[in-house]
């Protein structure tokens, strides 16, 4: 079974501008994350604050939910160091 494309921020019709940004840390190369209704679902939106291209991931709740779970039990542990 083949799961449907992940939408892109425009096919959410979701303005970037009018969300909700939280920024890793106040540094270059900091990760911002915001939350936005669409399509009956919430999405997770990421992206990096210096990208000169703007580019935004978007993750379904249950992507977002695995990626916290696996922070909480050390996964990237390993990449942090």
């Amino acid at each position: 079974m083949t799961q449907p494309a992940k939408p892109t921020v425009t096919e959410l019709g979701v303005s970037v501008d009018a969300l909700i940004w939280r920024r890793s840390s106040a540094g270059p190369g900091s990760i911002e994350v915001a939350f936005a209704h669409a399509h009956g679902q919430q999405w997770a939106l990421m992206r990096l604050t210096d990208d000169p291209d703007g580019r935004v991931s978007v993750f379904s709740r249950f992507e977002w939910d695995c990626f916290l779970d696996g922070v909480r039990n050390g996964e990237f542990d390993d990449a942090a160091s």
